[in-house]
């Protein structure tokens, strides 16, 4: 089988993070994160109810922390994904995630997604990982589109991918049914081109 562009798991050093590649035991900080932060269930739109308990972004419900933990020790290898922690470097603590996934290898394009705890906001944190894993998306991995979506709810989230470069290419409206009303999701991508 040959090595796709997601095989190579890099470190990208920035001036505010560092991104490295993800660790089975990196499963526990976002599992915290995830429980102490009830926002990132609500904002990524994996959770009905903000009364709901908090849920992980792509993690099927009731997984306990060992699963868990095998989910990232599997994504740490996967070459269909990169799953890069974020680390604070003012800190030297795990803050979120970084995660380019859903390739599609014919039209060298890719989602992106991205987790940031509370701690980690605020501070340009969340701004620079992404600029970094598009960067690196964009040019060594040679893709020419990386595409995302975020919910209406999510403004702090589209700044931040204004300010990296995506643009908006349409809304989905009524996407999303919490608390019993409807949220429109905001489609954005990011052509190699245009970074």
């Amino acid at each position: 089988m040959a090595l796709t562009p997601f095989a190579t798991k890099p470190t990208l050093v920035g001036e505010l993070v560092t991104l490295r590649p993800i660790r089975a035991e990196d499963a526990d900080t976002i599992d915290a994160l995830i429980r102490t932060d009830p926002e990132i269930s609500i904002l990524t739109g994996s959770v009905r109810s903000s009364t709901e308990p908090p849920m992980g972004v792509g993690i099927p419900v009731g997984v306990g922390i060992e699963e868990l933990r095998g989910i990232y020790g599997r994504w740490a290898q996967a070459e269909d994904r990169l799953v890069l922690a974020v680390i604070d470097n003012s800190s030297g603590r795990m803050v979120g995630e970084v995660v380019l996934l859903d390739w599609d290898e014919a039209n060298r394009s890719c989602g992106f997604r991205a987790l940031i705890g509370k701690q980690g906001r605020g501070r340009g944190l969340g701004t620079e990982a992404t600029r970094l894993i598009v960067e690196h998306g964009l040019g060594a991995m040679g893709l020419h589109r990386i595409s995302l979506e975020v919910y209406d709810i999510n403004p702090r989230a589209r700044h931040v991918y204004e300010k990296v470069g995506f643009i908006h290419e349409g809304t989905g409206r009524q996407a999303l049914l919490l608390d019993g009303e409807w949220v429109d999701v905001h489609c954005m991508a990011i052509l190699g081109p245009e970074a």
